[in-house]
């Protein structure tokens, strides 16, 4: 997840044990889309879960998502990154999927993996190093489509920004890149051993360019998903995109609960880019922006900043009718990413001058779970998981 990185490079919670609680819990594989858009109205007293489907056995209000696992403990998408989030009782943990050469779903945040494998340590692969344009940006280095899952396997994860989190280099090389259908399986023996379903976010990176490579993702998931028992509207799964198209494409696969990621207020998602459409985030967050996305999806995943902006000075501003206006049409609203740096913190809830210390997260989160969010990304599981713990008891 997280768009921007793709333009720069004690008490505890228990898992979900059941159903999303959506709106379109009801909408089966190829079902009419515009079944995803049932169940408006406001949110109910106690937690906007019951207002979107019922308030069946769920997900807990707010609930904390493990953004690429623990990834502010170990580098991220790795199984020691996925299995530690688990571990520390986080609700959901997140997957960004691209393609290898032979097709396989590989989880990296990015199909660039200069930054996070050894590649660049293995001669054999050096005539690989190449230049391309993603997504309209030309990138320089090595890509996943140009590896098959055996040639990945052969490389080992290491922390994307070791500046930032020098800790984490302690378990550089002890991990490989995972594929998608390994963590599928660690998530089965994980939800047979623990007596409850591990919840999956699954996010496809990129979808418009790999489907012009003859790598489309979505098929490929969707496989997956229904060998895996995971395409379903009751599955403890979310699927997530940055291009609408790409959950469009989704819903008349499987009918897992999807999401559509939302970047900044003038970004174009690139799919609408590809296709010439004019529009812009800031016209998918409108009234009538969300009603289309409530005809194919289930939430959206909002960047922090459209839920409280920030003002000139980088600090919080007041909260936007975002939350309620998705609420009002069923959707539910998973922001990202909230981490425990200072440099990643509103400015006012940062403290003292290092940008790598941490600063008062546990304020920042009480600022955000106060808009009525259902859920929130976060690199460190733990520290969500006591303020969502906090904001319950209040």
């Amino acid at each position: 997840m997280t768009q921007g990185a793709r333009r720069s490079p004690a008490r505890r919670t228990v898992l979900g044990a059941a159903a999303l609680t959506t709106a379109a819990a009801a909408v089966s594989a190829g079902a009419p889309a515009a079944a995803a858009a049932a169940g408006t109205g406001a949110p109910a007293a106690g937690g906007a879960a019951g207002a979107r489907g019922g308030a069946r056995r769920g997900l807990p209000v707010p609930a904390v998502i493990a953004h690429r696992g623990a990834s502010g403990h170990r580098p991220e998408h790795t199984l020691g990154s996925y299995q530690l989030a688990l571990d520390m009782g986080a609700h959901v943990i997140e997957q960004d999927l691209v393609p290898t050469r032979d097709g396989h779903l590989v989880c990296r945040h990015e199909n660039d993996i200069s930054g996070t494998t050894d590649v660049a340590d293995h001669p054999e692969f050096a005539s690989r190093r190449t230049t391309k344009t993603v997504d309209g940006q030309s990138l320089t280095g090595w890509f996943t489509e140009d590896f098959t899952l055996a040639e990945l396997k052969t490389l080992r994860a290491k922390e994307r920004i070791p500046g930032t989190r020098p800790h984490n280099t302690l378990y550089d090389g002890r991990w490989t890149v995972p594929s998608f259908e390994e963590v599928l399986r660690w998530a089965e023996k994980e939800g047979r051993r623990r007596g409850h379903p591990v919840w999956l976010h699954v996010e496809t990176k990129h979808p418009t360019y790999f489907r012009k490579l003859g790598l489309g993702l979505e098929e490929r998931l969707a496989v997956l998903l229904r060998r895996y028992g995971r395409h379903r509207a009751d599955s403890p799964t979310f699927l997530q995109s940055f291009e609408p198209t790409s959950m469009r494409r989704m819903a008349g696969l499987v009918a897992t609960p999807r999401v559509v990621l939302l970047w900044t207020p003038d970004d174009r998602p690139y799919d609408f880019v590809d296709a010439g459409d004019p529009r812009t985030v800031a016209d998918l967050v409108t009234p009538r922006g969300l009603d289309w996305i409530a005809s194919y999806a289930q939430g959206i995943g909002p960047l922090l900043d459209l839920v409280v902006p920030k003002g000139p000075d980088g600090r919080l501003g007041e909260p936007t009718t975002l939350v309620r206006d998705a609420h009002a049409r069923g959707l539910v609203v998973h922001p990202y990413t909230l981490r425990n740096e200072n440099a990643f913190l509103p400015a006012d809830f940062r403290r003292g001058t290092d940008p790598n210390a941490y600063g008062d997260v546990f304020g920042a989160y009480r600022a955000y779970f106060a808009t009525g969010i259902d859920g929130i990304f976060t690199d460190q599981p733990d520290t969500g998981l006591l303020a969502a713990a906090d904001h319950r008891d209040r």
